[in-house]
Parts: structure tokens; C-alpha cells; sequence
């Protein structure tokens, strides 16, 4: 049997359970008492807010901490592959040999088995120690078949490049990179290690949007358990099966995914409060007959009855409802139509070139997301809209009565860690926002005592609340926000989603968490390989429309290479030659290639117009907008807009239809 086939068959025999786990610091409880089985490939999503004891568990599952009672019981083929948040580091090898230690048997037996054979080679011919040791290099050499080698390097490039990693990587030393990229050698590590679990604990925080999509299709093949904490929902509910939530000590087991998960609390969160209800008015009839009573002699053993029963009744307790970041952005002033627009911008880092000649414009109501690969220029190119980033060329023209807010991705760290909560916000607070202070800080769970806290004592979590509170302090009617959510549970991730849902102004998202962006967003700007292109819908329309485009490419790339003869140099069944082949993928192309231009442009126009009939529409909400002499002319050219609208759709659909007939060919 195969190491493979062997692994397989132990994760199936692996369990683990959690016997009545307890823990506290200080006074706060994490765990009381809580138990729990996970079996063999199971895919368990750990829910629950900040502070609920979602990192702690998997920290005690893998031995790293250790609970006040209770016990963690494993099978003996439970292996365990753990990632933690952060504080990952690897330096003194390169990418690729870091990586190829997850094979640290395989190679262990390569050594013996070269080992082996320089031995042999040292043996006179024929000796028994020559014997002896052309035995073990045999054994080695069926045992290293077995294995199969030969495909680690295919493998270890396979998930290195999945994660994002380009060839040239492979070989530069593993401390040349950040820690969001040594989070991913950690982790392609474990997925080559295949353990019967892996136990993940915010593996999207650091990926980018094609990497996020790569994880998701390997984990849906990976063989073993999966315990996955994540506040990315579209990720997170693409893989589960079962979710495991913490809330005030208790563990809940839920079987299903997270919209069974949030269906199903609500509901028996609904049933105990019926049950407690009821509970109630019983104790209380109870509770009235013994008052009536106590003192009558005839009753006397009645009461003493109902004494004792009401002693041993197990109350129902409601939990209180744990405390979400609720708020919304105020009102801002109305800005020009164009509210910002860059114009071939240039940008550079010494000799690496971000940015090449980039342009576009943003208008009034705009909310749009920035997505591309970790290192495209994402950052960059929200510094550079919220003109805290210098360029080398090109211009950068912000709109009339344009108030900006921005939100750096590493503006939480950046903060004095001496001042305290309030201090922090009293720094920022514009005029007018003075009495608003405490009220705003409330709204993001800075409430009492806490707003007294010094920045250097808070978590992660709760620098970016005090980051996104301070932007409420000041109006804006255009948002720059890179990367909003992180540190923020779901909870907190869907208030500030509603907030931004009811936004008045225009905004800007860079982030790769879809279910957060695509019920807020309209457009998409996509920044790779120096350029940056904006596609129309939100980001599962873009994902789409470049998943068509790629099968469009490699379409065309086969009809290329069948020309060529570099798919088969045989004669087709369609009777034509190589040179026709070629001549016929090339009429293709040359037919696309204004199509897709075509299709681009459209997108353009449709855009343009109906931002001009929002801007109508809005005009005419105004009542007093049609006594003005202006309303005539406003109303015609709505309604010829909406007819031009029309038509631009239908032939862009018409030419969207031609190019996939055309990709069929």
C-alpha cells in the first residue's frame, strides 16, 4: 500500500473530543464545561465574536495552551496541522526548501537510500557486507517507489503557486518576505503535510482574491478535517458542513452551514425565551401559593413541598445579547458630479514600477471595490486616490466640495499607543462633533471606563473599531477604506455593511471578502500588472466576467497551438492543412478583437449615461425642481437617456452573444 492510500485510511479512523472543558481569566469565563466531538473529515466552522475563545480552542486542541479542567481526547492518527494568526517567521532557507520540509520523511528516506548506495559502491563485490547492504538499498528503492518522489516538486509548486508565489520566489530566502507572505509558507506547508486536521485560524486575512479562490477549491479536495475560524463568509460558508459556536462560555453544535447556522440560533434562542417565559410564570404561581401559606398549619407540609421543589428547579437563563458595533456614517454635503479623477498616473518604488498610466474617473454615488493580487498596487492606488501617496507623473483632480475620509490598511497601528480612547477621538473630532465624542465611541463598544484605555493595551479588533470611529467624527462625502474589515467579527462586519448600504456619499473599498462587497458595491477596479480596468456589477459579476474571458483565451490558445501543431501534429478530421488551421485561428482572433473592443466601450457609455440619469433623478426629487425653467429640458433628456440606455444594452448583449458564439467555434 501506497503512504498515501495509508494516510487516507488512518484519517478516517482519526477522532477527537473535548470532555467538559473549563476555562477563565480572571473573572471572565471563556469556557464552562464544554464538550464536543469531531469526527473523521468533518468540516466544522468555529463561529463567534472578539474575545469568545475561538483562537484559544484551537490553541488547546494542538496542546499549545492547556484549560483549568476538562480534557482533550485523540485517537492516535488525529494528527494535527495548526496556523496560527500571526507571529509566523521562517528565515535561513529558501521558499521552496522551507516548503519541501513538509516531505521530511520522504527526504530522510532519500538520504538513507543515497546513503546506502555510496556504501555499496565502497564494498568489495561480492562480500556479505556488499550483500548486506545491496538488501537495504533495495528496501529503500521499493519503499521510495511507493512514495512517489518524483511528484513532491510538482506538488510543492503546484500549492506555492496557488498561494500566489511566482517562480523567481521559489529561490529567494524565506525572511526577504512580510509576514502576510510567511503566513502562506506556513500554510502551504500544511497542506502538503495532509494531516487528518487542519486546524486554520484566519488563513484569508493575508490572500488575495485569486488566491482566496485557489484555497477554496484545494480544501474542497483536501481528504482530512477541517476547523476553520474565518469573518470571511463567502469563504467560510463555501466549505462547512458543521459550526461549532462560542458565546458566554457555552459551545453550541450546530449541522449545516452558516445560514443554517444564523437560522437556526435564532430560533433556539427564540424557544428559550418562551421556555424561560413559561418557566417563570410557573415559579411564580409557585412562588404565590408559598406566600399564601407559609404561615397556615393546614399547608404547612404543601409548602415545605413546594420549598424544596422550587430549590431543586434548574432555571432557564437568557444570555444577555452580545454587544455589535451599531452605527451610521452622517450625512455629507453634495459633492460636484466628478468627485475624483486621475490621469495617467505614473508611479514607481526606485526601479519598480506600480503603476503605468493609469486613469479613470469616480463620480457622485460611486461605490466601488478595488480588488488584484497581494502586491499589484492596491494600497498604493488608494493613497494615491486619498492623496497621501506621491507619483512620479500624471495628475490627480479632486471634484468640487469634496470632503475625504481615509482608512489605511495599517492606520490601527499607527495610532500614539501613550493616548488614551477618548484622546485618540478628541484629536480627530471636527468642529461640532465635540458633544458627539462619547456617543460615537459607544457605538463601538468603547463604553465607560474604557474609553480611558491607553491605544498600547488594545487588541487588534479594537484599534480598527477606534480607527473606523474616528472617520464618524469628521463628515465625508467620499470614503477610502483599505481593508475595513479585518479584525472585525461578522456581526461587526455586517453593521458597518448596513452603514455603508445607507451611505449618502461615494466610497472606495480595497478588500477580497465578497459576501462583505457585493451588496455594496456597483463597480469593480481591478489593479494588475500595472494597470488598473474597471468593470461594471459587483465582484462575483466580475469574477464571472473573467472567467469568461480566460475561457475565451484559452479557447483561442488551443485553436492557436492545434494551428501550430503543438496539441497534435496528426491531420484533423475537418480535412484542413496547418497553415489553414492557422489562418483560420487568426480570422478568429482578428473577429474578436473589435467585439471585445466594442464590448468595452459600451460598458463605458451604459456607465456614463445612467450615472447622468441618477443625477437627473435625484434633481427630481426636489419639488421645486420642475417650477424652475430648467424642468422641460431635464425631462426630455431623461427620457432620451432611458431610450439611449436601452438600446446600448441591447447591443451590447447582442455583441456579447456573437463573442461567445464565436468562443464555441
Amino acid at each position: 500500500m501506497c503512504l498515501a492510500s495509508s494516510q487516507v485510511s488512518a484519517n478516517l479512523l482519526a477522532v477527537i473530543a473535548l470532555e467538559n472543558l473549563s476555562l477563565r481569566y480572571g473573572r471572565k469565563v471563556i469556557f464552562d464545561q464544554i464538550s464536543a466531538r469531531i469526527n473523521a473529515g468533518e468540516r466544522i466552522g468555529l463561529v463567534g465574536s472578539n474575545g469568545a475563545g475561538k483562537t484559544t480552542l484551537l490553541r488547546i486542541l494542538c496542546g499549545v495552551e492547556q484549560p483549568d479542567a476538562g480534557e482533550i481526547i485523540r485517537s492516535r492518527w488525529a494528527t494535527l496541522g495548526y496556523l496560527p494568526q500571526d507571529g509566523i517567521v521562517h528565515r535561513g532557507s529558501s521558499v521552496y526548501a522551507e516548503v519541501a520540509t513538509a516531505f521530511a520523511d520522504l527526504l530522510a528516506l532519500q538520504d538513507e537510500w543515497e546513503e546506502a548506495q555510496q556504501r555499496l559502491s565502497e564494498c568489495e563485490q561480492g562480500s556479505p557486507e556488499a550483500a548486506e547492504w545491496l538488501e537495504r538499498a533495495g528496501e529503500l528503492q521499493h519503499r521510495l517507489e511507493a512514495a512517489d518522489p518524483y511528484r513532491m516538486q510538482s506538488s510543492i509548486e503546484k500549492v506555492l503557486f496557488g498561494l500566489g508565489f511566482s517562480s523567481a520566489d521559489l529561490k529567494r530566502d524565506c525572511s526577504e518576505f512580510s509576514g502576510g507572505w510567511q503566513m502562506r509558507i506556513a500554510l502551504a506547508k500544511l497542506l502538503l503535510q495532509e494531516p487528518a486536521y487542519l486546524l486554520l485560524d484566519e488563513p484569508t486575512n493575508h490572500l488575495d482574491l485569486d488566491s482566496l479562490r485557489w484555497l477554496e477549491n484545494y480544501l474542497q479536495q483536501f481528504r482530512g478535517g477541517l476547523l476553520l475560524i474565518s469573518h470571511d463568509r463567502a469563504f467560510f460558508g463555501f466549505n462547512h458542513a458543521k459550526i461549532f459556536a462560542l458565546s458566554m462560555g457555552r459551545l453550541e453544535v450546530y449541522v449545516g452551514n452558516y445560514s443554517f447556522y444564523e437560522e437556526e440560533s435564532a430560533r433556539r434562542k427564540e424557544l428559550r425565551l418562551k421556555a424561560a417565559q413559561s418557566q417563570e410564570r410557573e415559579l411564580a404561581q409557585v412562588e404565590r401559593f408559598i406566600d399564601r401559606f407559609r404561615y397556615k398549619a393546614s399547608k404547612a407540609a404543601q409548602v415545605q413541598s413546594r420549598i424544596k421543589a422550587l430549590d431543586k428547579v434548574e432555571r432557564i437563563t437568557i444570555e444577555e445579547e452580545e454587544s455589535a458595533v451599531s452605527f451610521s456614517f452622517p450625512t455629507p454635503a453634495r459633492a460636484g458630479q466628478v468627485v475624483l479623477e486621475l490621469q495617467n498616473i505614473h508611479k514607481a518604488y526606485d526601479d519598480l514600477q506600480v503603476l503605468e498610466g493609469v486613469g479613470f474617473r469616480i463620480e457622485r454615488g460611486d461605490r466601488i471595490a478595488v480588488v488584484g493580487v497581494n502586491g499589484a498596487g492596491k494600497s498604493t492606488l488608494a493613497r494615491i486616490m486619498a492623496g497621501t501617496e506621491p507619483f512620479q507623473s500624471g495628475e490627480r483632480i479632486v471634484g468640487y466640495n469634496v470632503e475625504m475620509a481615509h482608512f489605511a490598511q495599517h492606520q490601527a497601528d499607527a495610532m500614539e499607543p501613550e493616548l488614551t480612547v477618548l484622546e485618540q477621538a478628541e484629536r480627530s473630532a471636527g468642529t461640532g462633533f465635540r458633544k458627539s465624542i462619547r456617543s460615537v465611541l459607544g457605538c463601538f463598544l468603547f463604553t465607560g471606563d474604557d474609553v480611558f484605555k491607553p491605544v498600547k493595551v488594545l487588541s487588534g479588533g479594537e484599534r480598527n473599531r477606534l480607527a473606523l470611529a474616528k472617520m464618524l467624527l469628521r463628515p465625508a462625502n467620499l470614503l477610502i477604506l483599505d481593508e475595513p474589515t479585518n479584525h472585525l467579527d461578522m456581526r461587526s462586519k455586517g453593521i458597518l455593511q448596513q452603514a455603508l448600504a445607507d451611505y449618502e456619499g461615494t466610497f472606495v473599498i480595497v478588500s477580497h471578502d465578497r459576501a462583505f462587497l457585493d451588496p455594496v458595491v456597483t463597480k469593480v477596479i481591478e489593479v494588475g500588472k500595472k494597470q488598473a480596468r474597471v468593470f461594471p456589477g459587483n465582484v462575483s459579476e466580475y469574477l464571472a466576467k473573467i472567467d469568461q474571458d480566460a475561457k475565451l483565451s484559452d479557447s483561442m490558445a488551443r485553436s492557436a497551438q492545434s494551428g501550430t501543431g503543438l496539441v497534435n501534429s496528426a491531420p484533423q478530421s475537418d480535412g484542413l492543412s496547418a497553415k489553414e488551421r492557422r489562418q483560420q485561428a487568426a480570422a478568429l482572433r482578428q473577429k474578436l478583437s473589435p467585439l471585445r473592443k466594442r464590448s468595452e466601450q459600451l460598458q463605458g457609455l451604459i456607465l456614463l449615461k445612467e450615472g447622468r440619469v441618477q443625477e437627473l433623478e435625484t434633481a427630481m426629487t426636489d419639488p421645486a425642481f420642475f417650477k424652475t425653467s430648467d424642468a422641460a429640458d431635464a425631462t426630455r433628456e431623461h427620457l432620451q437617456l432611458k431610450d439611449e440606455i436601452e438600446a446600448l444594452y441591447v447591443e451590447w448583449e447582442d455583441c456579447e452573444s456573437e463573442i461567445a458564439q464565436l468562443n464555441e467555434l
